[in-house]
């Protein structure tokens, strides 16, 4: 606050509210509303919340979000994580590194589905490690609450018992009380529709989770510059995302850029992966126990550029930048090639994928 307060900003505590073009609502937590009329615009971004899943007594228990199970100063002896997405395998193995016993179910065939197979599975492998039970394909029946333990009953009469549960599947957009019906918007969709200089309306502006191009932080700071640029009337290029990167910050770390194999495939592109083991680059076998990963990279034929990579590894976030460049640059493959990769390094095994194209 005191930042944006000494850059010239009004920062006000409470809930606004869109009461038509160009007037925001804002109530005050003592009740109290004050009213804004903008005479440039109003830029939204309103985030989202944890999803509530329609579970069978799911409501009635005091189960956790994200929330809540980054304020806790208690251990609990066991664990069961709802959603084998970012958030889920995040939390998962911080809580087992801590000594909890950890349950993670998953509805999806595997954790980390938006990943490339081969990333999921190294991460699959690094929570069992961690001495994580990982359940996928599985189908969430009821959960009940008694004496201070947790049943979650799955869809094949499976059991799981805890003492605590956090639920980690999905988000939802705080669209519902934001007043878009004021503007000409849908008060009950999932998403704002915005055009290249994230414009959602007249004088109206919408960036972040709710424009739909990703729930990351990096995709908000990207897009704010761009908005800021066409509020203030200013030149600007447009926003893009055929180059979006991405980080789950397990260890190993799990980043990827672009398109997935499957993506590509679908979208009817000529394909062709390339993948190599991390432990088996330079850095790899130097750095031992830990340094298991992959990096798969995805061709599209026709132009000869990369659309998509993944990096599974120590660091993979930071190796991802090469990739990430690569793909939003579209640099030629056979330029890639001729590069020279520094030894002994985690990203030389890039090159390796590389070559596995062939």
């Amino acid at each position: 606050v005191d930042r944006l307060a000494d850059a010239g900003a009004t920062v006000l505590h409470g809930t606004g509210r869109l009461a038509g073009p160009g007037v925001v609502e804002v109530t005050a937590p003592d009740g109290s509303v004050s009213t804004f009329r903008a005479s440039r615009g109003v830029v939204l971004n309103p985030g989202t919340r944890p999803a509530r899943l329609p579970i069978e007594g799911l409501a009635d228990t005091p189960y956790w979000t994200n929330r809540e199970v980054v304020q806790v100063t208690d251990l609990p002896g066991s664990l069961t994580v709802i959603g084998g997405g970012p958030i889920g395998a995040e939390i998962t193995q911080v809580m087992a590194r801590f000594g909890v016993r950890v349950t993670l179910l998953e509805a999806g065939p595997r954790i980390l589905g938006p990943l490339e197979p081969e990333a999921s599975s190294v991460v699959a492998d690094a929570l069992v490690a961690d001495g994580v039970r990982v359940m996928a394909g599985v189908e969430i029946g009821s959960v009940t609450h008694t004496d201070g333990t947790f049943t979650v009953t799955l869809g094949d009469g499976q059991v799981v018992h805890s003492d605590r549960l956090l639920v980690a599947a999905g988000r939802t957009p705080n669209l519902d009380d934001l007043g878009l019906e004021t503007v000409g918007l849908d008060p009950t969709a999932r998403t704002i529709e915005v055009d290249e200089r994230l414009r959602a309306g007249e004088g109206l502006w919408a960036i972040g989770d709710v424009t739909g191009h990703g729930a990351f932080t990096h995709v908000s700071m990207y897009q704010s510059t761009i908005a800021l640029h066409d509020v203030l009337g200013e030149d600007g290029p447009p926003a893009s995302y055929h180059a979006l990167p991405h980080v789950t910050f397990t260890d190993p770390e799990a980043g990827g850029v672009g398109l997935t194999e499957q993506q590509a495939r679908d979208r009817g592109l000529s394909v062709r992966v390339g993948t190599t083991p991390l432990e088996q680059s330079s850095r790899g076998w130097l750095h031992g126990p830990g340094g298991a990963g992959v990096i798969k990279v995805v061709e599209d034929t026709d132009r000869g550029v990369l659309v998509g990579a993944t990096v599974v590894g120590p660091a993979g976030g930071e190796i991802l930048g090469h990739l990430a460049l690569a793909v939003h640059a579209e640099v030629p493959v056979a330029t890639l090639r001729t590069m020279i990769y520094a030894y002994p390094t985690f990203h030389r095994a890039i090159e390796s994928a590389l070559d596995d194209l062939s």
